[in-house]
């Protein structure tokens, strides 16, 4: 009988045993495409998720999309000076674990016009600690990006920084809203006289500005001309002219200065009707200037009533009464350094 022949054992090696190899560690998303620029911004008008306030303040009375009167109020300071912005934009992812997020850091604002995110703070200095180092994440991951973490208190200051003013609206309860910012305001001019230096070279125009709402802007209007200037002014009253509703021009102040064969620029505060400004120019070319032109720092053609040429404009504005920067309401806000819309309701 044949003994049943066994299988072979596996040869023993002397060598050790290899260990196995593990599956390598799935590399980390670098942060700057942990998040999809291309994904639009949430709307400031989409509510966002629901989540607790870092106060712990009750939030019935907040409107949405907000979480707590703090943001709320700044939104409002914002919309105020006429400073565009995104509610809870984006998210910052700041720490991974296998691939997945798991810490990331979501700011209250972003300020498109100066490209600028914002965190607002209480004065928990708990809290406070926390949202410093998630700040410091960010500007240590995302070095280009420009982020700042406020306090109430420092709201006017950041305005005021960028040119937005420096006046809130509890200072000025009459006015509605910033139409045109300090800022857009100096920037215009400094192009107005860019353009008028260019087109005056080796000239020596006459800048004829209408008391007294053009004050503040013919001055810095002056100062951005770099071709050699003379300014005159003249004061003007309208009146019914003959018993039928037509307004005319009485001339309170005339000019000072000769014009006769000069370069003559009409400064302008606003032109609305036209009809003034009509007057005006028919008036000074009784005085036979070599040219006449008119610069306005604001046009608003939905009240336009004459025919009239503009040749140099630094804002066209919608059908409302504005203060600010020289214009008044009964001799008031004057001052202000920016042009604002004033509340319908003083109007008469």
């Amino acid at each position: 009988m044949t003994a049943a022949t066994s299988e072979p054992k596996a040869a023993t090696s002397t060598k050790p045993r290899a260990r196995p190899r593990r599956a390598p560690k799935p590399k980390l998303p670098e942060p700057d495409h942990a998040y999809d620029d291309s994904a639009p911004a949430r709307s400031a008008l989409v509510p966002p998720r629901p989540r607790v306030p870092v106060t712990g303040a009750p939030t019935a009375e907040v409107p949405a999309p907000f979480a707590h009167n703090a943001e709320y109020e700044f939104a409002r300071l914002l919309d105020f000076y006429g400073v565009e912005w995104v509610y809870e934009p984006r998210s910052f992812p700041l720490r991974w674990e296998r691939g997945h997020v798991t810490e990331a850091f979501t700011p209250d604002f972003y300020l498109p016009d100066i490209d600028l995110f914002i965190e607002l703070t209480t004065l928990k200095s708990n809290l406070t600690a926390e949202k410093n180092r998630k700040m410091r994440q960010i500007k240590e991951l995302y070095p280009d990006t420009k982020i700042m973490m406020l306090k109430k208190r420092d709201y006017l200051r950041l305005l005021a920084n960028y040119g937005y003013g420096t006046l809130t609206p509890g200072h000025v309860p009459e006015v509605d809203r910033v139409m045109i910012t300090q800022a857009k305001l100096q920037q215009r001019v400094h192009e107005l006289g860019e353009q008028i230096s260019r087109d005056y070279a080796d000239k020596e125009p006459i800048l004829v500005g209408v008391l007294r709402g053009v004050l503040v802007f013919i001055a810095d209007l002056m100062r951005q001309i770099t071709v050699p200037t003379s300014i005159d002014l003249m004061a003007i009253s309208s009146y019914d002219g003959n018993g039928a509703g037509a307004a005319a021009v009485r001339i309170q102040k005339d000019l000072d200065l000769n014009i006769k064969g000069r370069d003559v620029i009409l400064v302008e505060d606003i032109v609305d009707t036209g009809m003034t400004l009509n007057h005006v120019m028919e008036y000074l070319q009784t005085k036979r200037p070599a040219s006449v032109k008119v610069c306005t720092l604001l046009n608003k053609p939905a009240r336009r009533m004459m025919d009239v040429t503009l040749d140099y404009v630094g804002f066209e504005i919608e059908d409302e009464f504005v203060v600010g920067y020289g214009l008044d309401f009964h001799q008031r806000f004057r001052g202000l350094p920016y042009i604002g819309t004033l509340k319908h309701d003083l109007l008469p």
